[in-house]
């Protein structure tokens, strides 16, 4: 039975960011969203709809029409996953911030997505440290009316808790993937590379830097080049990785990574803005790729 939701956020101590961890299940406690909560989801929705224009995968935005996601009030869940359980099986669950990690995966495992039940404050609107509702309904759940991304999360969660029980070290190579492609990936579409990670979409600024500016890198999806990559939490990516589709994803992700896990476990890791000679490197926007000697 779920709980009284409460709002849980990060702390600040004199050691910097402490994050906050809660494994409650919770209702949507629609009715008691304030007109500033509607008015917050209101902005952010029309503000990042507008930006995500020629940014974001055509998957993406169509899968946002096809739950009706609209700026005026912010959505039920019951609503969403009406529409969600009929195309993929997935559930939306009600949580009140950050889980643990395994805890995460195990929802993962069974095609249930938590999605934080509160939305970030109106000075909050540009940046906030734990992924609010915003971030969660927005950025996350359209994908996953994709059969194929749908199934790639469930597997990925499956994965999680596989790898929960090896070791700490196949954790990180396993959020790495999570960071690159859930949060954080760009797609190659026809009319030029695309956004599809949660992490982008959900951010003003990160959806203009990644496609736009010339100071990151966007390099042809790797497997064992992602999870061997470090990033950072607390600036603009300095590396995105892209794919061709959703199937190369889940191909690329179906085999067991125990191997993977121990090769990687003699590999130095790389940092975020490092690029290899072995890469492939996307030029800005147009899905062209060059390798390092400028070779189409």
């Amino acid at each position: 039975m779920a709980s009284e939701p409460r709002r849980v956020e990060h702390q600040q101590t004199d050691k910097g960011y402490v994050p906050v961890y809660t494994t409650a299940v919770v209702d949507q406690p629609w009715d008691t969203y304030t007109a500033e909560d509607h008015a917050t989801w209101a902005t952010l929705f029309k503000r990042q709809r507008e930006i995500l224009k020629g940014r974001a995968s055509r998957e993406f935005l169509d899968n946002q029409e096809r739950f009706g996601l609209a700026p005026e009030l912010i959505p039920r869940f019951e609503d969403l996953n009406a529409v969600l359980g009929k195309a993929t099986g997935w559930q939306l669950v009600g949580v009140e911030g950050l889980l643990p990690e395994l805890t995460f995966f195990d929802h993962l495992a069974n095609r249930r997505f938590p999605v934080t039940w509160w939305i970030r404050r109106p000075d909050q609107i540009d940046y906030i440290a734990e992924p609010d509702m915003f971030h969660d309904l927005f950025g996350h759940v359209p994908l996953l009316l994709n059969p194929v991304f749908a199934d790639y999360m469930a597997a990925y969660g499956r994965g999680g808790v596989k790898a929960h029980g090896i070791s700490p070290e196949a954790l990180v190579n396993l959020t790495r993937l999570y960071w690159y492609t859930v949060e954080f990936g760009l797609i190659r579409e026809d009319d030029g590379l695309r956004i599809y990670g949660s992490g982008i979409v959900s951010s003003k600024g990160e959806s203009i830097h990644c496609l736009e500016s010339p100071a990151p890198n966007r390099i042809g999806f790797d497997l064992e080049r992602i999870m061997r990559t470090r990033y950072r939490i607390d600036t603009y990516q300095k590396t995105y990785f892209v794919i061709d589709s959703f199937e190369q994803l889940m191909d690329a992700t179906r085999p067991d990574f125990a191997p993977l896990y121990e090769r990687l476990a003699e590999q130095a890791s790389i940092p975020a803005g490092e690029v290899l000679d072995t890469d492939h490197v996307y030029q800005r926007g147009t899905g062209e790729g060059w390798s390092r000697d400028g070779d189409v």
